[in-house]
């Protein structure tokens, strides 16, 4: 039996975007190339890999099963590469980072840069995705990495925390001066206007859990409104008064007066865990450490020194 590393890369391709011509411009071949190579293959094996009368394009019951194994050779293939690098000391690879959007833009900024300068044979390629999204692409070997909020409870996943983040109460300037102290009990959050990020954000979910609340009762609250940008909530708050929620990193990018409207939530501060997230049969193991190593260091030391004993879970209240 015969079977080409090229024949198992298209296989891969097909699997992923489910059709010939997505599959044939991804691998840079021309559509009846790689047509004629799954054909062979398939005769090679004596199976039909992929069923041709759904569109998208469905391996078989059979299909599946090599479509996975493909996975698995095709990733054990790669470490040869991995293997000549380091004993080299050449810090080299391609590194596929999926990324949450209540954290990419105020977490990005401050390492990437940084980053590239330090690893110029690293190339980044980045996405921000929602974290089922982020979960699903790992899985399927099309993501080498996610940054996202854990535990997501994914035995398929392995989670490796990174640094812990506060939320924070924004108040409109009525709300400031109507209260003292630095911090805000939830029974006053929920006697006020809410802005929320939309459904599908697990920042919703977590504001879900932090108050207590579920979605049926969130559709009683007086006044709700829900965005898929923090920037809108806050501009929200500032112009039709409420409250909203904010991650720590992002009270950074706020100016002072801004700042002077944030307040901590209780007395426990609670806060989300931010992991590295990736795959247990496919990890980039030595590139995965190398970003790690970069966010550490160019995190404000006021993250660094939360603390994890009060983590919000990322599952919605039913």
């Amino acid at each position: 039996m015969y079977i080409s590393i090229v024949q198992l890369e298209y296989v891969l391709a097909l699997s992923t975007y489910g059709s010939f011509v997505a599959a044939a411009e991804h691998c840079h071949v021309t559509q009846p190339t790689l047509s004629m190579q799954l054909k062979k293959l398939e005769e090679e094996l004596g199976v039909l890999l992929f069923d041709r009368s759904k569109q998208p394009l469905m391996p078989t019951d059979v299909g599946a099963r090599i479509v996975e194994q493909a996975r698995v050779v095709l990733h054990e293939v790669s470490k040869i590469g991995e293997i000549v690098h380091e004993s080299k000391g050449i810090i080299k690879g391609e590194l596929n980072i999926g990324i949450i959007p209540t954290l990419s833009p105020f977490l990005l900024p401050l390492f990437i840069g940084e980053f590239n300068r330090k690893y110029p044979g690293i190339q980044l390629h980045i996405q921000d995705l929602q974290t089922e999204e982020i979960l699903g692409k790992i899985k399927k070997d099309q993501l080498d990495v996610g940054i996202l909020v854990t535990p997501t409870r994914d035995p398929a996943v392995q989670e490796k925390p990174v640094f812990y983040e506060e939320f924070y109460a924004y108040l409109d300037e009525s709300l400031v001066k109507e209260r003292k102290g630095n911090s805000i009990e939830m029974e006053e959050m929920l006697q006020n206007r809410l802005w929320m990020l939309e459904e599908g954000n697990c920042f919703r979910n977590q504001t879900f859990n932090l108050c207590g609340l579920n979605q049926l009762q969130f559709k009683d609250l007086k006044f709700r409104y829900e965005s898929g940008n923090l920037h809108t909530l806050i501009k929200m708050v500032d112009r039709e008064g409420g409250i909203t929620l904010i991650p720590q990193l992002a009270s950074f990018d706020l100016h002072e007066k801004r700042r002077e409207q944030l307040r901590f939530i209780g007395r426990n501060h609670p806060v989300r865990e931010v992991s590295l997230v990736y795959s247990r049969k496919f990890a980039k193991i030595g590139l995965i450490r190398k970003l790690e190593e970069e966010i550490l260091k160019n995190l404000p030391q006021e993250v660094l020194g939360n603390s994890a004993d009060n983590i919000v879970e990322i599952y919605a209240v039913k």
